[in-house]
């Protein structure tokens, strides 16, 4: 079995920062990309941002220049820098991870629980 934890959502004011961290645990062989998609209510989900296992990333345009994300390969976490935060980018943030299990199944956005952030005054 796999479990993707996450932390670090709260509630913070608009220009603030979070980080948010989700770590990959259990039966995994191999970990492709990870990365981070949010629902606000009333909307679909929508990527926030990727990263392979190599470091690359992409971002959303919305977030580009604010946000940054990165990886642990060794820990299998993803961590996403959220800075000059707006009311806009309040959402249920969802981790997620590419990987193959060592039973052989593969699992295209294995899904974390997703954490609340909350950017208001």
């Amino acid at each position: 079995q796999v479990q993707l934890v996450e932390s670090g959502g709260g509630l913070v004011q608009p220009g603030g920062s979070l980080r948010l961290s989700c770590a990959a645990s259990g039966s995994i062989f191999v970990v492709y990309a990870m990365g981070w998609y949010r629902q606000a209510p009333g909307k679909q989900r929508e990527l926030v941002a990727t990263i392979t296992s190599g470091g690359s990333t992409n971002y959303a345009n919305s977030v580009k220049g604010r946000f940054t994300v990165s990886r642990d390969n060794a820990k299998n976490t993803v961590y996403l820098q959220m800075n000059s935060l707006k009311p806009e980018d309040t959402a249920v943030y969802y981790c997620y991870a590419d990987l193959w299990l060592k039973s052989g199944s593969y699992s295209d956005h294995y899904w974390g629980q997703g954490t609340q952030v909350t950017v208001s005054s």
